[in-house]
């Protein structure tokens, strides 16, 4: 963390740009650690011999991207990185963990049979009321809540009027459908937009009310397009993110 200012060079690059690279590469090299704080926007100034304003800049730079949190009083805090996920696999949370060297986990789980609402009729093609088991839990990284699922299941893979006791302690939905079921998931669409949480979704996520949400909207189905689960995760948008890799025709 050895840093001053023949760490930049005179250039068309912003000095505040080179800063915050500076800073991100310490965070990824594990110079700091989650609930660590970083250099005052002063003490920055004095390293890099630049003035507050460039300092203040490049670390409002590393809270835009979801680095840090610059709380009143004391100063910029380190936050866990975000999960990453690519929008090209069609596969379980806990799944998408575990290849990340995550530990996934759940909590505040509810398993019931509810009158599917219009919306999750549609989409598991069948009637508006018609009774399907809902998933509701809490899904955590490394016990760190990322975000809040919840799943309808299609009837011809789960009955209404079933013994529910095995879902309560289920790990992986899909592979619970594979073993436990004989449906395998292979194909889906899945919809993303932003939103806000409420009250009762920021309490669950351990964030505050009007905190930014990544809303996605999953329909999981069958090799033969039939669908297996509607599923809507509201995720904290400053632990998740999307990816997508694109190519040019």
């Amino acid at each position: 963390m050895a840093w001053d200012s023949d760490d930049l060079t005179p250039g068309p690059v912003p000095l505040w740009f080179q800063i915050a690279e500076r800073l991100t590469a310490s965070l990824e090299a594990g110079e700091f650690i989650v609930g660590d704080t970083l250099p005052s926007e002063a003490e920055l100034g004095r390293r890099f011999s630049v003035s507050r304003t460039t300092a203040r800049a490049a670390l409002g730079s590393l809270a835009q991207r979801g680095l840090i949190t610059q709380k009143s009083g004391r100063g910029s805090i380190v936050l866990p990185r975000k999960v990453e996920q690519p929008l090209n696999l069609l596969s379980s949370f806990s799944e998408d963990m575990r290849a990340r060297g995550l530990a996934p986990g759940y909590r505040d789980v509810r398993v019931d049979a509810v009158p599917a609402p219009a919306d999750v009729a549609a989409e598991l093609k069948v009637t508006h009321g018609h009774r399907v088991v809902r998933v509701r839990r809490v899904l955590l990284a490394d016990d760190v809540p990322i975000a809040m699922s919840e799943s309808w299941l299609s009837p011809r893979v789960l009955a209404p009027d079933a013994d529910l006791s095995e879902v309560d302690s289920l790990t992986s939905l899909y592979d619970w459908l594979e073993r436990h079921r004989g449906v395998r998931v292979a194909i889906g669409t899945e919809v993303i937009e932003g939103g806000v949480a409420d009250e009762e979704l920021a309490a669950l996520l351990e964030t505050t009310g009007g905190s930014a949400v990544l809303v996605a909207r999953r329909t999981a189905c069958d090799h033969d397009g039939a669908p297996l689960e509607y599923a809507v995760r509201h995720y904290r948008a400053d632990r998740y993110r999307y990816r997508i890799e694109l190519s040019r025709p």
